[in-house]
């Protein structure tokens, strides 16, 4: 085996039973790992300087494909069914086995990255790709080592990923011939027959979203979180299409980050050392921090250029509409070089609400805000999805249910604890539609739901006078700055006021009946936080 570049002198390959491989590049820079996805024709250069590569057959992660090692740590604790598959410790060793072999006489790409800027709760993670452009996107988006701990360094987690290995089904207990496989026994992460670089990030986000809470006492969290001027930090939950990352994105503010974070006693701080962002439709104009991001050192996925050139389109889809790029934090000008921070003062829940029922702003009780966050409600609404034509509720719990090992009631019960001891503000926030649901009312204007935020931030809704929703029992502040007093009372909003009082009930239903599936872990205060439908909202 010939080894190149910065290695630890305290662990090696040899640890993973890995002895056979013909070179082992260690810890290469950005430079270098452009050059040898170039070299090993994984990727092209764009004008920018950005690397753009496929990621194959799979352009999203595959979460019916992903397994858990069931064993003596994990069989009563993690949460069991549709999202977390058990596999067996036997499965686990024999495709471990076989991976290893697999690598003899190829050559791989081995990065030593850090979990978790907060020292204290920091994961130590070795990766093991065949792909350099894989090991250039853990380089952007983990904590990098300094020099120093590079020459020291020893994981206490691991990831083998070999996309060009192919599962045995049959044989080997997968469903699929690609899989990702989470052993936290063996703290090990086995990644095969898939080329898309997300289940490297999910995988360990899986894992915090494990050992911390569970172990630490630590609330991991699938969200953004940035700072203001005065230390004063801001937390944003939202699904897809709520506008997190628009709205985390404060010019004024410093970001923390954009995805995953970790909510200790006395701390905020995030998972990884980059962002992950979707680039279908980018433009400067919509989102300059992103677009101005993609350069040198950042990735582009699954994009093609304008015919011609070597600009990228970011219009087209061919490949999917999941196209990505990756980048390290400090691309962002604002971004807080130590990706840590106070606990936060406000949370925001986001959603886009596409029936027009919810309030553009309301206060949450801590047993709203347990409810609420375990539904992770928003919707979707026709052109999001084939087949979808009018407005659909859509739930994920916590807002990240794909990378919940524990019961959802687990991290409510962090939250509601953690809001009470730190005097937390929660709001919920819909910048979906208002005077009527989707095709009927308009979607929420911009400058209105930056005012709301700006104004909870500030404590400007602090001792205004509140009104409570007549179904969902929420506080909606009957004024804001620099925001209409109508436009705040959903209902009053709508020309047909029984037609939103129906609306509104059959949301409170889709809410309840949701929620059927947690309640028999759910405690009283979390029950209580729930929508009550009337006839006269």
């Amino acid at each position: 085996m010939q080894e190149f570049g910065l290695k630890s002198s305290k662990s090696g390959l040899e640890d993973l039973g890995i002895k056979q491989v013909k070179e082992a590049h260690w810890n290469l820079s950005p430079a270098e790992l452009t050059e040898e996805a170039v070299k090993n024709g994984e990727g092209t250069i764009t004008d920018t300087g950005a690397l753009m590569a496929d990621t194959g057959e799979f352009t999203g992660r595959s979460p019916q494909d992903k397994f858990t090692v069931k064993d003596e740590k994990t069989q009563d604790t993690v949460w069991w069914g549709d999202i977390n598959f058990p596999i067996s410790s036997e499965n686990f060793d024999a495709l471990h086995q076989k991976m290893v072999a697999f690598l003899a006489d190829k050559k791989v790409y081995v990065r030593d990255m850090h979990a978790g800027a907060h020292p204290k709760y920091r994961l130590n993670v070795r990766v093991v790709n065949t792909q350099a452009w894989h090991n250039m996107f853990c380089y952007n988006m983990f904590l990098r080592p300094t020099e120093e701990e590079y020459k020291n360094f020893q994981p206490n987690f691991t990831i083998i990923n070999i996309p060009e290995f192919k599962a045995n089904p049959a044989k080997d207990g997968t469903r699929q011939e690609n899989f990702t496989i989470v052993n936290f026994t063996k703290r090990m992460i086995l990644i095969g027959g898939t080329g898309y670089a997300g289940e490297m990030k999910k995988g360990i986000f899986s894992v915090l979203n494990y050992t911390l809470p569970h172990e630490e006492d630590v609330l991991s969290m699938h969200c953004s979180a940035n700072v203001g001027e005065k230390g004063d930090t801001a937390v944003f939950f939202g699904l897809s299409g709520t506008g997190k990352t628009t709205l985390s994105a404060d010019p004024n503010r410093g970001l923390i980050g954009d995805d995953e974070h970790g909510w200790s006693d006395d701390k905020v701080f995030n998972f990884e050392g980059g962002c992950y962002a979707k680039v279908i439709d980018l433009t400067r104009e919509k989102e300059p921090q992103i677009y101005d991001a993609i350069r040198f050192g950042a990735i582009v996925e699954n994009t093609r250029f304008q015919e011609g050139s070597r600009s990228v389109n970011y219009e087209d889809a061919s490949v999917t509409q999941n196209t990505r790029t990756s980048y390290p934090i400090h691309h962002i000008d604002n971004a807080l070089p130590q990706s840590i921070a106070e606990p936060p003062k406000n949370i925001f829940f986001l959603t886009a609400d596409a029936f027009g029922v919810l309030p553009p702003v309301s206060k949450l009780t801590p047993g709203q805000a347990m409810y609420h966050f375990i539904s992770g409600y928003t919707a979707k609404v026709a052109g999001t999805e084939v087949g979808i034509k009018d407005p659909v509720p859509s739930f994920s719990a916590c807002f990240g249910a794909a990378f919940l090992p524990l019961h959802p009631t687990k991290y409510a019960e962090m939250l509601g604890k953690k809001m009470k001891e730190q005097n937390v503000n929660v709001w919920l926030i819909n910048t979906g539609w208002t005077g009527g649901p989707f095709g009927v009312g308009s979607r929420m204007k911009l400058p209105y739901t930056r005012a709301m935020i700006t104004a909870a931030l500030n404590g400007e809704l602090d001792n205004v006078e509140y009104v409570q929703h007549n179904i969902f029992g929420v506080s909606m502040p009957t004024t804001c700055p620099n925001v209409p007093d109508e436009v705040l009372s959903p209902r009053n909003t709508w020309e047909d006021k029984e037609a939103y009082d129906a609306k509104a009930n059959h949301l409170a239903g889709e809410f309840v009946k949701n929620f059927a599936q947690y309640a028999d872990f759910a405690n009283e205060e979390i029950m209580a936080g729930a929508p009550k439908a009337s006839a006269d909202a």
